[in-house]
């Protein structure tokens, strides 16, 4: 259901990229093609991005097969685009090239859209799956078109062009339905019915839709290896390294869009298997310029092998069958790691048979489940049934799993990936060699991808969390990787980098001393990790003026790896279990203040009608909480609960000269009440709200039908009491779930106004029961507070001009 509606909210874009490439084929025997290769490859890579938008798009809404199928073509599109631009511009000009070029890719999109046409006829969702069986088709038939010629490219066409007829009779039954207003509809074609059998299905239970698209792009990378080994292609070279960097780069892309699904594990496990990608791809393209193969690090790949151990292990308490497939990679790394030719060698390439046939039995239970009512078990329930018996380990479960420090946030926490790019770079670093090489591999593929970019990945969603100090931390580190390892290693310094990359280093090494002062205040292992950093920047100094003494580099690296490490563990066991297993420890420097909000209460979004009902709820119960209004953010409590006006009162430190006030819903709640007001009162009331009015009334026995008792003291003066009806249809909605509610702003008495929900939790985080995030004020300014104790003698008075003025009041 949801994936032919994104078929039709999008373009055709299937039928487009295969009516191009079936004229491609039909013209192949001509002598001068119709569609010339490098104008071919430059739409495919065109349509691969699109594609890709339109899965993307609609997988965030709902877990479909959709997403499988858009992102597997869109990166064999984008690697067949630069493939056939590399044809077009003469660069792959030796006989066989473009065979040895495609052939791999070719194998492993036929393998895997043939699982995605299976699933799809199992799901009954059969448009998707006639198009993905008929590029499954079309793909076999190119495979055997490069072995032999007496086939022809005429069925290669015939695929592409079944693809054509399925789109356009899809469009056709939408065109129809949209024309009819739902009178007519093809079969299969009727979105309406797709989507009451998707309601009646349910929801996919949590399952994260981009697991099964990264371990197909898995299948990619390690089908180039594989074709090497089997013999199906004559060597590895140039040609294969768009399919490894298209994956690579992919991959990156999943591994956000895992976060954006809750999944820290399977995003991280994604963030590591992108670096092998681009390190292959590396070293495919290093020959171009350097007779000899590239070297790999040893050190950095044994390091790489415990950390896929130590996440497949906490992967198996998620899902077993995901956390035995990573440990083909920990066999992986320990091949590369013995093998002193790398990724050119027999061991390795023998591991990238296991990968290929792993990840497509895994991708097929991942499809399956995605979409199916019976779940193909992955043993997390067997799992679940033994830690039950443990006292000491409880899984982390339930709404609040990754519940954000600050704030609302659709990202999962990446501090893990964070960590363990720190590691990885800090041990590339300890590899022997001479530093002045070239674009050494050891840094380019290890230091800059994994510390730089992924790092830069971390930082991101580490702010969008809230984590302030972390993510600067983050993103100042990648940049120094990506800066320091492609300048140092790139041969770009030059002979007068000895003053010019000392200043810049020393200008790193002060925003860093910043960084460390701030962690004083964090936890104990953030100021040991960001100190630590501090001894690499004083290696890069050191070796810029020539004075680096003999093994400090490597000690210094050494002891930035190994906390990393620690953090990496700690991060880790905190996101899967209840309860800090490797404790960060607490602040270094304790000042009163300083981290008012490190308690983390409730955050509910308020776009969400439900987050609305939880806080009323918890107003009723006697809680208090921070809500967005019209103006500012304000701190509340039920009128009818005096336990929570005094605990509102004293959470504020409300000082005597600034009373809490009273908010209401509507005018009908003061009804009982009503001949309590003079008629003036009453209309000038009617006619000043909703607003941000504030209005200063006579205190008088109207306040008793509130049902605050003895908490009434502390609202208002004993002479007065200050009333309003907000303009906010969140706020008013509250009211009308709780009844009047006493108001303060969110602030402690004497500081400026909150205008943040971030802000609430940092004054006020450790005081309040919930805070509903609005994201920032509508406005930064107060309301207007109007006196009105003498309206019946005509005269009003301003105790404060906020966002109305004078003149409207």
């Amino acid at each position: 259901g949801p994936s032919l509606q994104a078929l039709c909210a999008s373009p055709p874009l299937c039928p487009t990229g295969s009516l191009l490439l079936a004229v491609h084929f039909y013209s192949s025997p001509r002598a001068a093609p119709l569609i010339p290769s490098t104008a071919l490859g430059v739409l495919l890579l065109i349509l691969s991005a699109l594609l890709a938008y339109a899965g993307i798009r609609r997988s965030l809404r709902n877990a479909s097969l959709l997403v499988s199928l858009c992102l597997t073509l869109s990166v064999f599109w984008c690697g067949y685009g630069v493939t056939l631009v590399l044809v077009g511009q003469g660069v792959l000009s030796e006989p066989g090239d473009s065979r040895d070029a495609l052939v791999p890719a070719l194998a492993t999109l036929t393998l895997a859209l043939l699982l995605v046409a299976v699933v799809g006829f199992l799901c009954r969702e059969p448009v998707l799956a006639l198009v993905a069986a008929a590029m499954s088709l079309a793909s076999a038939h190119e495979v055997a078109l490069h072995y032999s010629s007496s086939l022809g490219p005429s069925a290669v066409a015939c695929g592409h062009l079944v693809v054509c007829l399925v789109g356009g009779y899809f469009a056709l039954g939408r065109i129809l339905y949209f024309l009819t207003k739902g009178k007519v509809a093809l079969p299969g074609t009727d979105l309406a019915e797709k989507k009451a059998q998707e309601q009646s299905r349910g929801s996919a239970g949590g399952t994260n839709p981009f697991t099964a698209p990264g371990l197909l792009l898995n299948m990619l990378s390690a089908s180039v290896f594989c074709c090497r080994l089997l013999g199906v292609t004559h060597r590895l070279f140039l040609g294969h390294v768009p399919w490894l960097w298209a994956a690579g780069t992919y991959q990156i892309g999943i591994c956000v869009l895992s976060y954006r699904a809750m999944d820290v594990l399977m995003a991280t496990a994604f963030g590591f298997t992108s670096i092998l990608q681009f390190a292959a791809g590396y070293c495919l393209l290093y020959p171009t310029w350097q007779p000899e193969e590239p070297s790999v690090p040893a050190p950095f790949l044994v390091v790489f092998s415990i950390l896929f151990a130590v996440l497949a292990l906490f992967l198996s308490l998620q899902s077993p069958v995901d956390g035995l497939y990573l440990l083909v990679f920990v066999t992986y790394c320990i091949a590369l790691a013995c093998s002193p030719r790398g990724f050119f060698a027999g061991g390795p390439q023998g591991v990238a048979v296991a990968i290929f046939v792993a990840s497509a039995v895994v991708a097929l239970i991942h499809l399956y489940n995605v979409r199916a009512r019976a779940k193909i078990p992955m043993g997390k329930g067997a799992v679940k049934a033994l830690l039950a018996r443990s006292s000491l380990l409880k899984l982390r479960e339930g709404p609040d799993l990754h519940a954000p420090y600050l704030g609302y946030s659709k990202y999962a926490d990446a501090e893990v990936l964070a960590y363990a790019c720190s590691v990885l770079a800090s041990f590339a670093l300890t590899t022997p060699g001479d530093p002045q090489a070239p674009l050494a591999t050891v840094v380019i593929p290890w230091v800059v991808v994994a510390g730089g970019i992924l790092k830069l990945l971390g930082g991101s969603v580490a702010f969008a969390r809230g984590k302030t100090l972390e993510s600067s931390a983050f993103i100042l580190y990648a940049v120094m990787w990506i800066i320091w390892g492609l300048t140092r290693y790139g041969g770009l310094c030059g002979t007068a980098r000895s003053f010019h990359a000392a200043v810049g280093i020393v200008a790193f090494m002060l925003f860093n001393s910043f960084i460390v002062f701030c962690s004083l205040f964090l936890n104990t292992a953030w100021f040991f990790y960001s100190l630590t950093f501090m001894l690499i920047a004083v290696s890069f100094l050191l070796d810029a003026i020539h004075a680096l003494p003999t093994g400090y580099d490597i000690a210094a690296t050494l002891i930035f790896g190994l906390v990393s490490f620690y953090c990496f563990l700690a991060a880790l066991s905190s996101s899967t279990f209840e309860g800090c297993c490797l404790p960060m420890g607490g602040p270094v420097v304790q000042l009163s203040g300083v981290g008012a909000g490190a308690t983390k209460c409730l955050h509910l979004p308020a776009r969400k009608a439900s987050s609305v009902k939880r806080i009323a709820d918890i107003l009723r119960n006697g809680g208090t909480c921070g809500i967005p209004t019209d103006t500012v953010y304000v701190l509340v409590a039920a009128c009818n609960r005096p336990d929570a006006v005094e605990k509102a009162h004293r959470s504020k430190r409300q000082a005597q000269d600034r009373p809490m006030s009273l908010w209401i819903s509507s005018l009908k709640q003061l009804e009982p009440a009503k001949h309590l007001f003079t008629p003036l009162l009453w209309d000038f009331m009617e006619a000043a709200w909703p607003s941000p009015i504030s209005l200063v009334i006579p205190r008088g026995e109207w306040v008793d039908f509130l049902g605050m008792k003895d908490s009434a003291k502390y609202v208002g003066t004993p002479q007065s009491v200050a009333i309003r009806i907000p303009d906010c249809s969140v706020t008013t909605h509250l009211i009308d779930l709780v009844g009047p509610i006493v108001v303060t702003s969110a602030n402690p008495t004497g500081e400026a106004d909150t205008t943040h929900h971030n802000q609430v939790y940092a004054k006020l985080g450790d005081k309040v029961d919930a805070v509903l995030c609005g994201g920032p004020s509508p406005e930064n300014i107060a309301s207007t507070v109007v006196d009105c104790t003498k309206i019946d003698s005509g005269n009003i008075g301003f105790f404060r001009v906020g966002i109305i003025p004078k003149a409207q009041v």
